[in-house]
């Protein structure tokens, strides 16, 4: 059923047809092979198109109620977090997080590792956040790393290029004095701005006489900025310049031999890591959304390239889950409820093992706080992958901002390993069984091991890897060039050593029975970025009460409240005192995380504070207790309350806290509490 009314709908079908057409044509060039300006007109179009579409769905989407600014000031007040260094004037992008924040973060965390490290029975490792240039030149992070920034002429404040232009193409677009004119050129100019160079950037800046959005002032031209955080390791002229890693994924393929070593040397098999990475945002805003500090959990799952599959692909085939292919991206069409089993045989999602981690992340992702009607998966583009990636879907949570990607599921294919491998001449390969042997050629190289160590000493372990590896072909020329000059060049990276014929001394074809053969990996790597997904659950869970404006508080799910019991006594007489300390002993030895709160305030605002952190239930000592030997223990949701046993009551708290029972099943067994008039009112009838 469609969301828009009819007379909504008569207004979208026209811009869904456009997007469709335009998709089309799209299609049709590229399979003709057409010139890529063509293309590239096409696309762009297509862009302009999309986002006419997207921008019409947004106007006619129901208004949220939302009101972020309470919510700050709740997570704020309560020290959820805060700016870092604050009372120093604070850093933008950097933020503290306080004893509630912190103990969300690290239940999250928890959450996490039961579903992935656990369940998928992966390798935790912990890989050094500095990380020398060599790596991240390799990856590739050093050269493309980077976004395009310019500077205030007067205050020298540093704004992202790119955004700053969309914020000005947007404004004109929402002007009245634009002419029809006008505003096609800004919607074809945006649906571009991606993509533009340093040098169209700086000619679109100047075109537009785009300013600083918080000054007015002149701007620079744009110059590229790379993203990550420079340093140098060890003293003097001896210092090697090195890195705050931009991600924690880069480790695990450095580690990649040792852990399949770990492994018996057998594939599949995955590993994880959970640390902070740093990265320099020129002008970082939203919040916990984009911090230039932030802790992932990322997934290196290594695969032989010819078995993307999961033996536990049929627990999620059958997940219905919010999906937006990029093909109903192309034709303007919204997100697709489909079970995942269905869009794999339909070829939306690339493989059954791709579809089992996107199940995985759902689970995940919706246990721990995020609504289903509010998280969706979104498929990259073509344009938007990397060349090396096969498929990649984000997962998308709703928030005030829009919709974020807090999760990213990618088929990286074996990139990584060949980039590292091909730098360190290390063999970063796995061994994997052959159905039926097979018959290769290979050649023998026979060399003078002696002569080239004491030729070319500390390069010499080089040329003998390199060496080593050489194809047939490869041998085949060197020994051409050596019979006929004498001499022949080996190139090793970017070095190049005369071999004679006394250093090879021939080479030798030979044919090989194989049972096992060397294949590179392919990787499937779930990202998760902890802050936003954190975020995302705070705002999708925060709520008001009815009647009450003023009291906020926060519906999360047990599994991540930060703490998971308050003890309220009813007032301060010391004949309290021993219950009190009775529940909080037993609530300890059950590794209950609890909070006494016995301030002199009425209980129902102590109820509201417990609320406004999110604790889920709470137990209250009042002057019953002493008497009956009870206590009441009280929900956040629902407000309701029961009257239990105290030698009972922290029992079942730690049932409800690792989710082994319901609070309906807690009220089936337990009386309704009332108010002490109401049972004494009661007693006295009975």
């Amino acid at each position: 059923m469609s969301d828009y009314t009819q007379e909504q709908e008569t207004q979208l079908h026209p811009l869904r047809l456009a997007v469709r057409e335009q998709g089309d044509i799209v299609r049709e060039l590229k399979g003709s092979k057409a010139p890529k300006a063509d293309i590239d007109k096409a696309v762009s179009e297509l862009k302009a198109r999309k986002r006419t579409l997207d921008k019409k769905e947004k106007e006619f989407a129901p208004k949220d109620e939302f009101n972020r600014v309470k919510l700050e000031d709740l997570l704020i007040r309560r020290f959820f977090f805060a700016p870092a260094f604050e009372i120093y004037g604070g850093v933008a992008g950097l933020y503290d997080y306080g004893p509630m924040g912190a103990q969300m973060e690290r239940q999250l965390i928890q959450l996490w590792e039961k579903f992935f490290l656990i369940k998928e029975r992966l390798m935790l490792i912990h890989c050094s956040a500095l990380t020398p240039q060599p790596v991240l030149r390799a990856s590739g992070h050093e050269k493309r790393f980077v976004d395009m920034m310019v500077k205030d002429l007067k205050t020298g404040e540093c704004l992202r290029a790119d955004h700053l232009l969309e914020g000005h193409l947007e404004k004109l677009l929402a002007s009245k004095d634009a002419t029809p004119e006008k505003k096609e050129e800004c919607k074809m100019l945006l649906s571009r701005v991606d993509g533009l160079s340093k040098a169209e950037l700086a000619e679109m800046l100047k075109k537009y006489n785009v300013k600083s959005s918080t000054t007015g002032n002149d701007v620079s031209d744009p110059e590229e900025f790379n993203l990550m955080f420079a340093t140098s390791v060890g003293p003097g002229s001896s210092a090697q310049k090195s890195y705050l890693r931009p991600e924690t994924a880069q480790g695990i393929f450095l580690c990649f031999k040792r852990l399949l070593d770990f492994n018996n040397g057998r594939l599949p098999f995955g590993a994880c890591q959970i640390g902070p990475a740093f990265r320099n945002e020129i002008s970082p805003r939203a919040g916990l959304l984009r911090l230039r500090e932030f802790n992932m959990a990322e997934i290196e799952y290594f695969i032989n390239p010819a078995e993307k599959d999961h033996p536990n692909y049929p627990e999620v085939a059958d997940l219905e889950i919010q999906l937006l292919p990029k093909t109903n991206q192309v034709e303007g069409r919204p997100t697709a409820v489909m079970k995942l089993g269905d869009a794999v045989e339909k070829k939306i999602i690339s493989s059954r093992l791709v579809a089992y981690f996107v199940g995985r992340i759902y689970l995940f992702l919706t246990a721990a706080g995020v609504r289903k009607e509010m998280l969706r998966f979104r498929q990259h583009m073509d344009n938007e992958m990397a060349h090396y990636a096969c498929d990649c879907w984000d997962a998308e949570c709703k928030t005030s901002y829009g919709w974020v990607e807090c999760v990213g599921c990618a088929d990286r294919s074996c990139y990584d390993l060949q980039q590292h491998s091909a730098e360190t001449n290390t063999n970063l390969v796995a061994k994997v069984d052959l159905k039926e042997p097979k018959i290769v050629k290979s050649v023998e190289v026979d060399s003078n091991k002696g002569l080239i160590g004491k030729t070319f000493k500390k390069d010499a372990k080089d040329i003998m890897a390199r060496i080593a590896q050489m194809t047939p072909e490869e041998a085949m020329v060197l020994q051409t060039k050596i019979d006929a000059d004498g001499t022949a060049d080996l190139h090793v990276g970017d070095k190049s050593f005369a071999m004679t014929k006394e250093m090879i001394k021939g080479v030798k074809e030979i044919e090989k029975k194989l049972h096992v053969e060397d294949i590179q990996p392919s990787v499937i790597e779930p990202s998760f970025g902890i802050g936003r997904i954190l975020y995302a659950i705070l705002e999708q869970n925060f709520q008001v009460r009815p009647n009450d404006e003023q009291r906020t508080w926060l519906r999360l799910p047990t599994a991540v409240c930060p703490l998971k019991c308050s003890i309220l006594p009813l007032s301060g007489h010391d004949e309290f005192n021993p219950f009190i300390k009775q529940l909080s002993t037993e609530l300890t030895v059950r590794n209950i995380a609890h909070r006494l709160d016995d301030s002199a305030v009425a209980i129902g605002r102590r109820y509201a504070r417990t609320d406004e952190i999110a604790i889920p239930f709470a137990i209250t000592v009042d002057f019953v207790t002493k008497p009956s030997g009870t206590v009441t223990l009280r929900e956040r949701n629902s407000t309701k309350q029961v009257r239990i046993p105290i030698g009972e009551v922290c029992a079942v708290v730690e049932q409800l806290a690792l989710g082994q029972v319901e609070w309906a099943g807690v009220q089936g067994r337990f009386p309704e509490f009332k108010s002490q008039e109401e049972e004494a009112a009661t007693a006295a009838t009975a």
